[in-house]
């Protein structure tokens, strides 16, 4: 899910709905879309959340798609199952795992999510 709506194309809107954070506050869903391009796996059902700050990506659905995601203190490893790439690395600050998703690897790939 993301709060900027420049990383769509298109979006669909969606009447209701709400994702609840942490801190039991809550986040109007505005949207649904997906992103990629044709030459890419896109990301899928990728939620538009009225003031969200961050995007976020959700560790059991990049699971559930085949995708293996190890974590230390310093950073996180997220690769394919079947190959063995590293798709992405994402680096520990302040209690956060943050990933640059325009950082090219070995194998650039992005992520399907679904619901």
């Amino acid at each position: 899910m993301t709060g900027d709506v420049s990383k769509f194309t298109t979006i669909s809107p969606k009447k209701n709905g709400h994702v609840t954070y942490g801190d039991n506050n809550k986040g109007k869903i505005i949207g649904v879309s997906k992103i990629g391009t044709s030459s890419s796996t896109p990301i899928e059902y990728l939620l538009f959340v009225e003031g969200l700050k961050h995007s976020l990506l959700c560790v059991s659905q990049l699971c559930d798609r085949g995708y293996k995601i190890s974590f230390d203190s310093e950073k996180c490893v997220i690769k394919h199952e079947h190959d063995k790439n590293i798709e992405h690395i994402g680096f520990r600050e302040n209690n956060v795992y943050m990933i640059d998703l325009k950082q090219k690897y070995e194998n650039d790939r992005c992520f399907l999510s679904k619901r």
